[in-house]
């Protein structure tokens, strides 16, 4: 008579996970992180985008976190700027209008510089992200093995099958920013970039359109950040759906690497504070201690521990 094995299977605990909601200890050893301190500030860059941004907030604001949503707009004339202050308040914790259409990367560097949370993420207003996803990207940075996290389409995660040589383009960009910066990341382009505020505002980015993903990476390899990669989902849009990256930014991306790698302004050196933000708040009386564990955040725990079940075989 056979009988069960006294260990269950990472198949059978990962199960569990999924029916109870709660992590399991042994595939997840970070179980104890700071959810309830940590504050995640969430860069929003739009630019005609009236067709998805709306449900695009209302996934992030799902996602259980303490959040601060800034949006910027960056010129759009397709009735986004006219809904986006309809938005303020209830999703949109700031909203930030361009004048006129200056780049992804203007965007971004102006909704840097408005963030006041702990971790600041990019967060694409398209849906080809998925914000349920963040609390996955956030765990390195709060078990304190990362200064910054990329989401990789190319590790693994589900994807739509789409534009084969968008993807080769990407990998040949990718490799040629790891030959300047010596690291070894599979996604250079990716959207979801996710790093520690403190760290992403000492950086001198300049880059107005998508140069600034190249420019980013530069100078996060150049201060010596700790960066991570994890696998994620991806559900591309077609140009006909929307996308707005040609092959002219990709040729302008060459460029830029070359650009960021290789000419000044220097980067200081990143050295992480012995206590993190999170933590020191509430060491001088700025938060108040955690309470009990709410079902939402045990499960966003389970979501990522899942997910890092699923890749690694279980622990």
């Amino acid at each position: 008579m056979s009988h069960p094995p006294r260990h269950p299977s990472p198949m059978l605990r990962e199960a569990k996970v999924a029916a109870t909601g709660l992590p399991d200890r042994r595939s997840d050893p970070h179980s104890n992180l700071a959810w309830d301190r940590v504050v995640l500030s969430v860069v929003i860059p739009v630019y005609n985008e009236v067709g998805t941004v709306e449900s695009l907030l209302r996934r992030v604001r799902e996602v259980p976190l303490r959040l601060e949503v800034i949006v910027v707009d960056d010129g759009s004339t397709d009735g986004t700027r006219a809904l986006l202050p309809r938005l303020e308040g209830e999703l949109i914790d700031r909203l930030v209008m361009h004048e006129r259409n200056a780049g992804k990367g203007a965007a971004l560097r102006t909704g840097f510089a408005h963030a006041t949370g702990d971790v600041v993420v990019v967060q694409d207003a398209d849906l080809e992200y998925d914000p349920r996803e963040l609390p996955l990207l956030l765990r390195p940075i709060l078990a304190g093995r990362a200064d910054a996290v990329y989401g990789s389409r190319f590790l693994g995660g589900p994807h739509r099958v789409l534009l084969f040589w968008h993807s080769i383009g990407n990998r040949v960009l990718t490799l040629l920013s790891n030959m300047f910066t010596d690291v070894n990341l599979t996604d250079m382009e990716t959207g979801y970039k996710m790093v520690r505020r403190e760290l992403l505002q000492s950086l001198p980015l300049t880059a107005n359109r998508f140069g600034i993903e190249p420019e980013l990476t530069a100078r996060l390899a150049q201060a010596g950040a700790r960066i991570y990669e994890m696998p994620i989902s991806y559900d591309g849009r077609s140009y006909a759906e929307g996308k707005k990256i040609g092959w002219k930014d990709g040729v302008s991306a060459l460029w830029c690497i070359w650009q960021y790698n290789v000419f000044p302004p220097s980067v200081p050196k990143w050295k992480p504070p012995e206590v993190p933000s999170w933590d020191a708040r509430e060491r001088v009386g700025e938060a108040s201690a955690p309470g009990p564990r709410t079902a939402a955040q045990e499960s966003a725990e389970a979501a990522a521990a899942r997910a890092l079940a699923a890749r690694s075989g279980g622990a």
